[in-house]
């Protein structure tokens, strides 16, 4: 009986061996894809906290960058191609030829000389202005048609798709959905790559403008550096050219009278009739004046130039709302506070505009999907992502749409890099930005956790503190859940709040200088970093005392900082470290550039 009962107990041992494994194996793939959510989570909120800082400053930055004697760009025939110059040549009309020429020279990281950069902005803004605010186009002549999202400056997904896909031609038509730009370091050279198809399949590359084809956007978020530093004779003549073409790209397309795509999303006020109609080139950015409708009716008190014609803001407004919103789950129309700009739409107002102008669904980018794309509103809604590796390299996939004639979508995915999706790299890179956002609030958060700790223990229970958190930093974050990874826990399961900030310093501390004004100057590093960019018109780095200590002024003026006179000169005369009268503006921003413990450790 026992021998015969053996095999049974063998089996039902490694049954229950097989059944632990797997439930470890569920528990360990679960964790980390808590990680994975809690660490994209992170990234797209303090995304989306700096987007509501740029709104914050946007004015200022505008007032200066007015303000400044912009130089005019010179006429094409004046620039000479030096025969010491082994780039493209472009001879217009461009031919797919040149086009392919262009794609081998940035393939090996060559540049496009300014005397053909102006020339290809030049026809592009010719051929934009003949095209109305909504394209439409026809699925008759071809079998599909390619529908890709953001690129943000990442060139080699742009030549993954054309590797996977095929080059736009007559028998393969594209539709690029906005922000070709930013954040990425060949954003000039996907706008180059763009507008050359363009200009020779202008009825089969179509192009949609995004919330970052906006010279104020790109002022901080790295496209006009690129520029400058890419073309440093002829960077503002290129910048003040590409200001008009961007005014002048399509707002929508809509394909066989169905689908419907623009780069943000729709509102409860949003007129397809009126969008057509509009003047679109009067709109150079949207990041002034106000913001929306729903953020000037929360604001009432806002005020409005009155130099502004009320049907300039309204077009404004409207523009603003299809390229800055975004969709949720939830119905009705509300502010997009998040990002501060346009609103969320619910799957209530996408039916209802679907309804009204007889469409089918709405395809829309702008936002970050780890696997680049998503579905939402019914199956109405879809999410278009193409930029891979986002936040960081294996953060997330990209995606673009292929439609057939029946226009049914097909999502195809690809990643620039050979590695998997590294969640341990992922998670540490998201809580480092994190640990920096956090540290550059310090005042606000120590503050805040003092109103819970009355009888200054320094300790504070686990729901005060995530509260005090929230209620600085407002990111929507699991504080509950990230608290292991921030603060240090007492014996008794209470936090010691101040532990948050222990593992982070200021690389190169400034003597005499109050902490107040240091970690105002690393909240505001970004801002600092492109008003600087403004006035720095010869991009040599170097600015005088003087115009620092101007500059600092507008800006705590501007934002309501309360900075003493005596404070920032100690500040201004601690940085010139060669006492030669002007500061190095990158030596500055490292000196307030936030050190990690372990940062520390490696650079020990």
């Amino acid at each position: 009986l026992i021998c015969s009962s053996s095999p049974k107990i063998m089996v039902i041992s490694v049954i229950r061996s097989a059944v632990l494994i797997q439930n470890w194996y569920r528990f360990r793939m679960a964790r980390i894809e808590m990680r994975r959510r809690y660490s994209l989570s992170i990234f797209q909120s303090i995304e989306y906290a700096d987007e509501q800082d740029q709104l914050q400053v946007c004015n200022l930055q505008f007032f200066l960058y007015h303000s400044l004697d912009r130089e005019s760009w010179t006429l094409l025939f004046q620039i000479d191609v030096p025969d010491s110059y082994y780039g493209p040549r472009l001879s217009f009309p461009l031919t797919i030829n040149d086009a392919n020429a262009l794609l081998h020279a940035f393939k090996s990281e060559q540049l496009l000389h300014a005397r053909y950069v102006l020339q290809l902005l030049y026809e592009t803004r010719r051929v934009l202005k003949e095209m109305p605010n909504i394209t439409r186009i026809s699925t008759s002549y071809s079998k599909e048609i390619t529908v890709c999202g953001d690129l943000h400056g990442n060139l080699d997904d742009l030549l993954l798709i054309f590797y996977k896909n095929g080059l736009p031609s007559e028998q393969n038509p594209y539709i690029f959905n906005g922000d070709f730009v930013d954040r990425g370091k060949n954003s000039m050279e996907i706008l180059i790559i763009l507008f050359a198809f363009l200009l020779i399949y202008p009825n089969n590359l179509h192009l949609n403008r995004g919330n970052h084809e906006d010279y104020i956007m790109n002022l901080r978020y790295g496209f006009t550096k690129e520029v400058s530093r890419k073309y440093k004779d002829h960077g503002d003549q290129i910048l003040c050219l590409l200001q008009d073409v961007f005014s002048w790209l399509p707002l929508a397309t809509i394909i066989n009278n169905k689908i419907l795509i623009l780069h943000g999303g729709i509102s409860d006020t949003t007129d397809l009739d009126f969008l057509n109609a509009l003047e679109r080139n009067k709109v150079k950015s949207l990041l002034q004046p106000p913001r929306s409708v729903r953020a000037r009716q929360d604001q009432v008190k806002e005020s409005i130039p009155t130099t502004r014609p009320s049907e300039k803001i309204a077009n404004q407004n409207l523009i603003l709302d299809i390229l800055w919103s975004d969709p949720r789950s939830q119905r009705g129309c509300t502010p997009n506070k998040s990002r501060g700009g346009g609103c969320y739409f619910g799957p209530d107002v996408t039916a209802k505009l679907l309804k009204k102008y007889n469409l089918k669904m709405l395809i829309r980018s702008h936002e970050f999907k780890p696997e680049g794309y998503d579905i939402s509103h019914n199956g109405k809604v879809i999410t278009i992502f193409s930029a891979s590796n986002y936040y960081e390299e294996g953060s997330n996939r990209g995606a673009y749409i292929k439609l057939n004639p029946e226009l049914i979508p097909r999502f195809v995915q690809y990643q620039v890099s050979e590695h998997t999706q590294r969640v341990g790299t992922i998670e540490s890179s998201a809580l480092k930005s994190l640990r920096e956002q956090i540290y550059a609030y310090k005042p606000e958060l120590t503050s805040a956790f003092a109103q819970y700790d009355l009888n200054g223990t320094g300790r504070i229970s686990v729901h005060d503190w995530a509260a005090a958190m929230e209620s600085v930093l407002q990111l929507g974050l699991p504080w509950r859940m990230l608290r292991s990874q921030l603060v240090q826990m007492t014996p008794d399961g209470e936090v010691d709040f101040m532990s948050c900030f222990y593992d982070l310093k200021i690389s190169q501390p400034v003597k005499e200088v109050q902490p107040a004004l240091v970690e105002t100057l690393c909240r505001y590093r970004k801002d600092l970093e492109l008003i600087f960019n403004i006035i720095d018109k010869d991009h040599s780095g170097l600015i005088s005392l003087e115009e620092f200590r101007h500059t600092w002024k507008l800006f705590t003026s501007h934002l309501g900082i309360d900075v003493t006179d005596e404070s920032l000169g100690k500040l201004v005369l601690s940085i010139d470290y060669n006492k030669d009268g002007y500061i190095d503006f990158n030596e500055f921003l490292e000196a307030f550039h936030v050190v990690h413990r372990l940062e520390r450790k490696a650079n020990s």
